[in-house]
């Protein structure tokens, strides 16, 4: 069997030499998932929580419990936003789900996303410098039926412990009326990280996708496949950023959306995907291959692969083509193919192909920001200043077909994005307090500087424990029998 190194660097080359694309492909992703249930239960999870505050002698439990902190209590009580300063809630973050629509596996049951809620946990702490908790509710009524209200009551009563809310993988048409419900009824901000959150680094992989590619977003013709709460966001922040609405054309799995579609029009939950009707598709094509033909660009965030968009649909696209196969956890067509199709740049959600185009490289820096400026929302000026932002860094560093994005290990991408949306913030006026751009970046680069260190420091001491390398070894000897049954 091939050999593997502890660090993932090319999983490429830990495949059989006689493998196929197509087979390395497929067997990264079960790879990948092989490993994440050992790590997983090696680990019993992946996050933990630790005091920030140390025990100096026994009354300084006295400081931090009774009689101490009814100091705390009634300050906050006389002025409820100090307890952004005398609580952990100014850099805490809620991430709520009802696990309904969990990456490409649908609704998991409430404790099924505990998995992902973790990861995002992981990621903003690592990222973002921000602590974080998983909350996966059950939203179901007495008839068993997903109930958008009850997650809105949730959030209305938790809100007060926590500096902003990021919802996760509830399925539509829920997450519109839940987002859109609580961006206007809380205090501090609530966003939908498939919604904002993929908007924003889309639009971020874009910008730089047609600067390689010597295009206009106001010139070119715009393909998109799937019309969840991902694309319906994506769709409404390239029109915000330039794109012509009339050179788009968004595909459900029934068709083309535009203001034929009575179906949608008649049910009122699916209202965004009614304003895209109206917005777009003016010649009313109804399916996603005649949409492609001629396209500069798709943009697919639908169903998981591989074999969703098919080659000949790419083929038929312009020259230069620009294809975003973003399912998770499988494209829906594996960027080899997609190149082979004849597409200039390809990207996907994942870290382990080119140009990796996911919500990890926006939330961290988009909330940070949010969090630094006690905003009370975030705005889709905020989402769109962090898709530059993002967009800014990876030029800087230069871009190229395979090089469109910043990466997660190019952390000081996450500072700068997090000023950047907090200037953005004081911009909009949804901001509590003022500051420069220096020093918002200068607080964001602290926190998640001491956040990264603290992390390596209980590596290196063994308070976090390394996984023997067998773990791997099976993972992947696991993956590759899998491959060639």
């Amino acid at each position: 069997m091939a050999k593997i190194d502890f660090a993932l660097t090319d999983l490429r080359k830990a495949f059989p030499k006689n493998f196929t694309e197509a087979q390395i492909a497929k067997g990264q992703t079960l790879f990948l998932k092989e490993l994440a249930y050992d790590a997983h239960k090696f680990y019993g999870g992946k996050m933990m929580t630790i005091p920030k505050a140390g025990v100096y002698g026994f009354n300084w439990f006295n400081v931090w419990y009774t009689p101490g902190v009814s100091k705390i209590s009634t300050t906050i009580r006389d002025h409820n936003d100090a307890s952004f300063e005398l609580s952990n809630r100014g850099n805490l973050v809620a991430v709520v789900s009802d696990s309904t629509r969990v990456l490409g596996d649908g609704n998991v049951t409430p404790p099924g996303g505990l998995g992902v809620m973790e990861g995002k946990a992981f990621l903003m702490k690592y990222l973002g410098g921000m602590d974080c908790i998983a909350l996966c509710v059950d939203s179901r009524n007495k008839k068993g039926e997903n109930d958008p209200d009850k997650i809105i009551d949730f959030v209305k009563m938790v809100q007060h412990s926590f500096g902003a809310v990021n919802l996760e993988d509830i399925s539509q048409p829920n997450c519109y009326k839940v987002l859109d419900t609580l961006r206007d009824a809380c205090q501090i901000p609530v966003w939908h990280d498939d919604a904002q959150g993929t908007g924003s680094v889309t639009l971020a992989g874009l910008i730089n996708a047609l600067k390689v590619a010597g295009k206009e977003l106001k010139d070119v013709r715009l393909a998109m496949f799937g019309a969840g709460a991902a694309n319906a966001t994506i769709i409404r922040l390239l029109l915000q950023a330039g794109a012509d609405p009339e050179k788009v054309i968004v595909c459900d799995s029934k068709g083309g959306l535009h203001k034929g579609r009575k179906d949608i029009q008649a049910d009122k939950r699916f209202y965004r995907k009614w304003e895209i009707c109206k917005a777009t598709n003016p010649n009313k094509v109804n399916s996603i291959d005649a949409a492609m033909k001629g396209a500069d660009v798709l943009i697919a965030v639908s169903t998981p692969g591989p074999d969703v968009i098919k080659p000949a649909w790419v083929s038929s696209m312009a020259k230069k083509a620009i294809v975003f196969a973003c399912a998770n956890p499988v494209p829906e067509i594996y960027p080899y193919a997609a190149k082979e199709a004849g597409a200039y740049i390809t990207a996907t959600g994942r870290g382990d192909f080119p140009n990796q185009v996911n919500n990890s490289m926006g939330f961290p820096g988009i909330l940070k920001g949010a969090l630094i400026a006690k905003a009370s929302k975030i705005t889709d000026t905020m989402a769109i200043a962090a898709a530059y932002s993002m967009a800014k860094s990876a030029e800087k560093r230069g871009i190229n077909p395979d090089n469109i994005m910043p990466k997660m290990d190019e952390w000081a991408v996450f500072p700068q994005e997090a000023s950047d949306v907090a200037m953005q913030a004081i911009k909009d006026g949804v901001a509590r307090v003022k500051m420069t751009a220096k020093e918002a970046f200068k607080k964001a680069e602290k926190d998640i500087k001491e956040s990264r260190d603290m992390i390596q420091h209980l590596m290196k001491e063994g308070y976090i424990r390394k996984p023997p390398i067998g773990m791997l070894r099976n993972a992947l000897k696991r993956a590759i029998e899998q491959v060639k049954k």
